[in-house]
Formats: C-alpha cells, structure tokens, sequence
C-alpha cells in the first residue's frame, strides 16, 4: 500500500528547492515491501521507473551506507533502515509518555491498542500494544493502511478542512475490502461528518471481516487532531454495541489523557 500511495502523487518538478537524486534514493527504498522483500536490480529499476544505471548507483550507495546488502544477485534492506523511522519517533516523546497509558487501556478492556497518524491517504500506526492477534495483516509501528475505512483514518479526516478530506479520499484507492466497506465519497463525507460531531468512530468489519475497531483523537494545545487512538476487537468475541458500551468511555479517557501529556509536554 505504501508503494501505491507514494506513487499516487505526482513528484514535484525538478528545482533549486527539490534534490532529485535524493527523491529517487527515497523511491528505492519504499520498493522493498512485504511483498518484495528481496529484489534484483532489474526489479529495483521497474518498479521505480528508473533506468538500470540509475537504480544500481543508488542501490549501491545505500550499500555502502549499510542500509542495502546484496548476495550478487538480491538486494534487500538492513535493520539499519530502521533509524530512519526511529528518528521520527524519538523526536516525539510523548509516544515514550504515551505507551504506559496504552498498555494501562489494553488491560482494562483485554484488546489491542494503537496509535496512528495521517500520512497522504494512509493512517501510519507510530505505536502498537498486542493483547490478542485479531488481524490477518502483521500491524506493526510504520505499518499503513488507507485512511478511509479504518477508525483510525476517519478520526485524523476528520480533523482536516472538508475540502482536504475529499481530496484524500479521491486520491485513495477506494476498493470494497469486505461487503461492509464503505467505497462512495459522498456517503464517507457523510460519515466522518459524523466522527467530527461525535469525537469518536467505529467500523465494524469494513477492512477485515470479523475486525471492530474504535478510535478517539489525540488532541494538541490548539485543539487539533494530530493522532488518533483505537482499540480492536473480533465481533465473533464482542459485538459493535457492546464495544460502544463498555470500552468507548475508557477509550476516550485514555486518548484525554494522552492530549494532556502532550499539552503539557509542548508547554515546557
């Protein structure tokens, strides 16, 4: 998904203000995926669009920094790669402050907890505590997913302008992932319309059959959405109305409480 994401907008015109060189190294990177973990120049350089020579220097570069090795044939990337994801998050602590109010919120309603924030289209999960494996997809801190029928996604749309949500939405790829996913524009306006009144979503099985999910936004000093907090549940355990029942009040604590950490983290 993140390969068809980054893909979906177009790259900014060559400029004094723009360093192609590096935007291609950037594209070579995100080509690596759970669906091509390991790749031959060949398939580096088609799926980037980048002619061979081009996508070798890179690749070579990326070598020689240790983020790519290579058996002679196969690249693939390093654990190092990592420190470019743990940058972000150690920029923001209050993930670190964050986590303890999580796990104390998993225990309480014994289901799976997360954080996200909108990237383009895409919800990217900056923070996961397992309690039990609900999902068919291995979730994990940089994970993505389309904004548009997760819980999460709808919380941070709704947090935008409206004329800003429809063009995410309109730039996303609106597939029907279950008979229950939600695929018009105007029917998801309708929605996170409602999100927006509320202060709080719930999907029931529109991203995976048997997946509910609840989320509450993270709120800045100024009173913005800048992440959202969800737990998830199967419906073969716990319904979408006993969910709404008893875990929306400790899901809304716990994603308060994390507001106010981060008010008065930005305060110091």
């Amino acid at each position: 998904m993140a390969n068809s994401a980054s893909r979906s907008e177009a790259a900014p015109a060559p400029s004094d203000n723009y360093v192609q060189s590096f935007a291609r190294g950037l594209e070579v990177i995100r080509s690596f995926s759970a669906r091509a973990p390991q790749q031959t120049l060949s398939e580096v350089a088609t799926q980037t669009g980048l002619t061979r020579a081009g996508a070798r220097r890179i690749l070579l570069t990326l070598q020689t920094l240790g983020y790519v090795n290579s058996d002679g044939k196969h690249f693939r990337l390093t654990p190092r790669i990592l420190d470019l994801g743990f940058a972000y998050l150690s920029s923001l602590p209050i993930w670190n402050l964050a986590e303890p109010v999580m796990e104390r919120l998993a225990e309480q309603v014994r289901e799976s907890c997360s954080a996200a924030v909108l990237d383009g289209s895409d919800i990217v999960y900056v923070l996961r505590v397992h309690t039990h494996k609900i999902m068919s997809l291995n979730l994990g801190v940089g994970s993505r997913l389309p904004a548009y029928c997760t819980s999460m996604g709808r919380v941070l749309l709704a947090g935008l302008p409206d004329d800003e949500i429809v063009k995410r939405l309109c730039a996303s790829d609106l597939r029907a992932y279950t008979q229950r996913t939600v695929t018009d524009v105007p029917e998801l306006m309708k929605r996170v319309h409602q999100v927006r009144e509320q202060g709080w979503c719930l999907v029931d099985q529109e991203l995976e059959e048997g997946l509910i999910s609840m989320a509450a936004p993270v709120l800045s000093q100024a009173g913005e959405t800048v992440a959202a907090l969800n737990i998830s549940g199967q419906a073969n355990r716990t319904s979408a109305e006993v969910m709404q029942q008893t875990m929306l009040p400790a899901l809304r604590e716990a994603a308060t409480s994390i507001s106010l950490l981060l008010r008065s983290t930005s305060a110091r």
